[in-house]
């Protein structure tokens, strides 16, 4: 037995499915989880010294690779003066200044220590701003776990939701509406009917959520238009996208501003963190400034702030083009390999991210997306991690590739995926 194996079951003793996190525990895949006792770079390497090449990458945040020497060295010496204050430090300003340099829909940042905070944050300041109640999503768009966004809906958009866990009253959920992923449409229908009550608009501006899913033409520029015309707030969850398809985020990507933006993952460097902000007419509205309340002990953490700012200000240096060039090339090699296995697959790929869906049809929305032959993906899986490349354990999660890999590691992944018998 393994380690992995051993502290697997004893974890399973002391923590709800040995985890905490739900999709860490393979079950989807039929395996258990890898323990990491130390990454660098763009590898990780379980409590035995097995090394593997990394397209997890601590779910999105290690766009630099892990342990990079400038964000460490920050931290070590961040680490000297303390480790928490409860008060403001120089490095929330620092970040938050270059936050606001760098994303087109930001003008004042708040500071929390979560993508889940933020999104929560983000809706409450949106509903205490516009005085409205309800809120549209789209199905397979996740939020983190905010009770308000936890539905799911039929077929269609949906004026009424059920919560996807129990726990979540449905009076909670009753206020928020759903449509399909990349549906202007539906969106325009909701709009019609209950425009006047819609408060925002929540959406991905690159699902990441579902495997990934990009936006089709004219989706978020729609979307722009139409809370425009309704006077609702249009909120892009960043969590995943703010610094990784651009260092703009997806908003200066697409060139589509909204009027909130939720971050997390890279901003922290590693770090637990989050953060919300919009327009200054808008974030004036929080406490203490304002009336809607929101606060956080560990919110400002000097680690947290001092390790996000190393970061992006390595990531102002890095080529972002020919990161997604290079992404572009491996996904696309890895395809063809499939194929040629006579294999159902569907590439989606943008900037460092991609996912491949095994179907025959492409993939726009979480429909299609729930089409993918789970079994081919689950061999898939194991294929690879029998052969020391680590990718994440469900078909519903993007692989993100890194500035710290390198030829010799995608070479090394195209060969494993050769291996494998389907």
């Amino acid at each position: 037995m393994s380690i992995s194996q051993k502290l697997f079951h004893q974890a399973r003793e002391l923590i709800p499915g040995g985890v905490n996190s739900p999709v860490r525990a393979c079950g989807s895949v039929g395996m258990e989880p890898l323990f990491i006792s130390r990454a660098d770079g763009p590898y990780v390497y379980t409590p035995e010294g097995e090394e593997f090449i990394d397209y997890v990458m601590s779910w999105g945040p290690m766009i630099l690779g892990h342990n990079h020497p400038r964000v460490r060295d920050a931290l070590e010496k961040a680490l000297h003066n303390g480790i928490s204050f409860g008060a403001p430090c120089e490095p929330e300003v620092e970040l938050a200044r270059e936050i606001v340099q760098a994303l087109p829909g930001v003008d004042m940042v708040r500071m929390v220590n979560s993508g889940t905070e933020a999104t929560m944050s983000a809706l409450r300041l949106a509903r205490g701003y516009t005085g409205r109640d309800k809120v549209v999503k789209f199905t397979g768009c996740y939020h983190g776990h905010v009770d308000a966004f936890l539905a799911s809906a039929g077929s269609g958009a949906a004026t009424l939701s059920i919560p996807g866990t129990p726990g979540v009253p449905g009076e909670v959920v009753a206020q928020t509406l759903l449509a399909d992923y990349n549906s202007l449409e539906q969106a325009k229908d909701i709009f019609a009917r209950q425009g006047k009550e819609i408060a925002a608009v929540f959406v991905e501006p690159a699902a990441g959520n579902m495997g990934l899913v990009p936006p089709v033409p004219g989706f978020l520029e729609g979307l722009r238009t139409l809370t425009d015309e309704y006077g609702a707030l249009l909120v892009f969850d960043e969590v995943i996208t703010g610094f990784r398809l651009s260092y703009a985020g997806a908003q200066g990507y697409y060139g589509v501003t909204p009027d909130l933006t939720c971050l997390g993952k890279i901003i922290g460097g590693g770090m637990p963190v989050g953060a919300y902000g919009g327009k200054k007419e808008i974030m004036r509205r929080v406490a203490p400034v304002g009336e809607v309340y929101q606060a956080g002990t560990l919110s400002g953490n000097p680690l947290a702030m001092t390790a996000g700012l190393a970061t992006l200000q390595v990531l102002q240096e890095m080529d972002y083009a020919l990161l997604e060039k290079k992404t572009r090339e491996l996904a696309e090699s890895l395809k063809e390999i499939l194929k040629s296995k006579g294999l159902p697959v569907q590439l989606n790929c943008l900037g460092s991210m991609f996912t491949l869906f095994f179907t025959q049809e492409p993939v726009k929305d979480f429909a299609s997306a729930k089409k993918s032959d789970q079994n081919l993906f689950c061999r898939f899986y194991a294929g690879l991690r029998g052969q020391h490349i680590y990718p994440a354990p469900s078909n519903f999660e993007c692989a993100f590739n890194s500035f710290a890999h390198q030829e010799k590691d995608w070479e090394r992944t195209l060969d494993a995926v050769r291996q494998i018998r389907f």
